[in-house]
């Protein structure tokens, strides 16, 4: 039977894509019998072009998708050029490792307190330049949504971070570094032009996910992009959560015309790809070493830290605003504290920690089981996942989910599954699984295979190895894999606010929801609850075998690994 798990795992995650995307195609042309039209039409799409602000709501989500995902490589490849096998480089990887745990939301939130004309920046400012009130200047829901530009850098550099080491060691980087330096190149030379042509197709798909995320986003627009008009997600999932249900037809043909622009973009990105290839292999071959870049290395330590510290210091804003009295500006600190909001606040508080987890739980459940079934395959039969493969892995991320979400719930309704918590945990499940596997399958294949080979010799079964032999040695793999679900079915807005139709109100809805108001003290309680789960999650990851195996020495440093 362990054989047809991948199966059954590819077909939870794409068959919800596809019938996700049919259900979304047909009503664009007009074919929605749910609503009594079954005669295709281009009436949707007419409707839609006729929309104001159509063309800045497409540039919005398409040039700065773009913009974002492009700083954010650039930020990343040129650290770990610079940086590459240094205190200051590993120093990184512990402080961006726990913020990838983020959800999206809470580093906007944070982001946005932040920099906002009465943000703790303007406020430091405001100390110097004997300010006694705030600027008059849009830096949240800016025009030209550079707010949602720096949310997304800022909270994408570290996974494209931590998707760059997981390469890194496949390339051999470290004696191809020496091997260059010995060559008299610079660090930064000598790494874009021996170690980035090999490392750059691993991460391919995690630059194009994070691409097509950038593009489509939604809760983190609501939160810093401009409102009149918003991009383009934002627009779709007013229309398909107006009262009029006629306005369904018209959001289906924006939820394609979006599919549309996700796809231009990864055409974008692919031609840069290969312009950038063909004037790198002249510039590889040209000699030049470029020693001098310390200015250069400087500055890649400084963006790197500006983008983990934003994050790190909208995180601490978000603390005190939840437990801040009454806060004048240009104060750097609240008058006072109180946790008043905090006790009113308690059931509704522990009703949205209830549902979150009652979504989360069972779908990092299955999805950790599946994986570790399609692994432990792939070690039986000696196939491991080609790049087809990955890429159907990927499908989920690679496609907005604006696209298809729409399409998922009328296909659940088909199916007498509207609106049920079971509907809400399977489509969480679509999203956590891709992450699951990319966390687990690099220690899965990493354990030495001795370990089992000794076991089979000794006459145990395949399944008995698995059971006593393998998943012992993966224990803290497993719970790390795991709360990295836990991590991202936390941070899922749309699946939860459209397939749930608004009835599972879990603390990313209620984050986000709140993000219209102007209260920032129910804010800061609703982005540290996003927090709290995730976090509480890798420490559990941390703990468990720590205390599982405290008297077993060898088990506990092959957990530690």
């Amino acid at each position: 039977m362990l054989r047809f798990v991948p199966i059954l795992t590819l077909v939870l995650m794409i068959g919800p894509v596809s019938a996700g995307l049919i259900g979304t195609i047909l009503p664009a042309f007009g074919i929605l019998p749910a609503l009594g039209r079954t005669t295709p039409s281009l009436d949707p799409w007419q409707a839609l072009f006729a929309q104001p602000g159509l063309g800045t709501s497409i540039r919005l989500s398409f040039v700065n998708g773009l913009i974002a995902t492009a700083i954010s490589v650039a930020i990343v490849m040129l650290f770990c050029s610079a940086w590459q096998g240094t205190r200051i480089f590993h120093a990184m990887q512990r402080v961006l490792s726990p913020i990838l745990s983020v959800p999206h939301a809470t580093a906007a939130f944070g982001l946005a307190f932040l920099i906002a004309p009465s943000g703790w920046i303007v406020r430091v400012v405001a100390q110097v330049a004997g300010w006694e009130r705030p600027p008059d200047i849009a830096i949240i829901h800016d025009p030209w949504g550079m707010a949602l530009i720096a949310g997304l850098v800022a909270k994408e550099i570290p996974f494209l971070f931590l998707m760059t080491l997981s390469a890194l060691p496949q390339a051999d980087t470290d004696r191809t570094a020496q091997v260059t330096a010995t060559l008299g190149y610079g660090r930064i030379t000598g790494w874009f032009k021996a170690t980035l042509p090999r490392i750059y197709p691993q991460i391919r798909l995690p630059v194009l996910a994070v691409l097509a995320y950038s593009t489509s986003v939604v809760d983190v627009a609501i939160i810093l992009a401009p409102t009149t008009p918003a991009p383009l997600a934002v627009r779709i999932l007013g229309w398909l959560s107006d009262p009029d249900l006629g306005l369904r037809f018209m959001a289906s043909s924006a939820a394609v015309l979006q599919l549309l622009i996700v796809i231009a973009a990864m055409a974008v990105w692919i031609a840069g790809e290969r312009i950038i290839s063909a004037l790198g292999r002249y510039w590889a071959e040209d000699g030049h070493r470029f020693k001098k870049d310390v200015a250069l290395r400087g500055l890649a330590a400084t963006m790197a830290l500006v983008a983990a510290g934003a994050v790190v210091l909208g995180l601490i804003v978000l603390l005190v605003w939840s437990v801040a009295g009454f806060w004048a500006f240009p104060d750097l600190l609240p008058r006072g504290f109180s946790l008043r909001l905090w006790a009113r606040e308690l059931d509704a508080i522990g009703s949205s920690l209830t549902t979150t987890l009652l979504i989360g739980i069972p779908a990092v459940l299955v999805a950790v089981m599946l994986v570790l079934a399609c692994l432990e395959n792939e070690v039986r039969t000696g196939k491991a996942a080609g790049r087809q493969a990955m890429l159907l892995i990927y499908l989920p991320l690679l496609v907005p989910q604006i696209s298809f979400m729409f399409g998922l719930q009328v296909f659940f309704t088909l199916l007498g599954l509207e609106r049920t918590l079971l509907s809400v945990v399977l489509g969480h499940l679509v999203f956590v699984a891709p992450y699951v596997f990319l966390s687990l399958s690099e220690p899965f294949h990493a354990l030495d295979p001795r370990y089992g080979q000794t076991a089979l010799c000794l006459g145990a079964s395949p399944a008995r190895v698995f059971w006593q032999v393998r998943l012992p040695l993966l224990t803290r793999a497993v719970l790390t894999a795991a709360a990295v679900g836990l991590a991202v079915t936390v941070g899922q807005y749309l699946p939860t606010l459209l397939i749930g139709a608004g009835r599972f109100a879990t603390v990313t809805t209620e984050a986000v929801a709140l993000a219209s108001g102007g209260d920032r003290r129910m804010i800061g309680i609703y982005g540290l609850l996003q927090m709290v789960l995730p976090f509480a999650g890798f420490a559990l990851a941390l703990l468990i075998p720590a205390v599982l195996f405290r008297h077993r020495r060898g088990m506990g440093a092959q957990n530690k690994g």
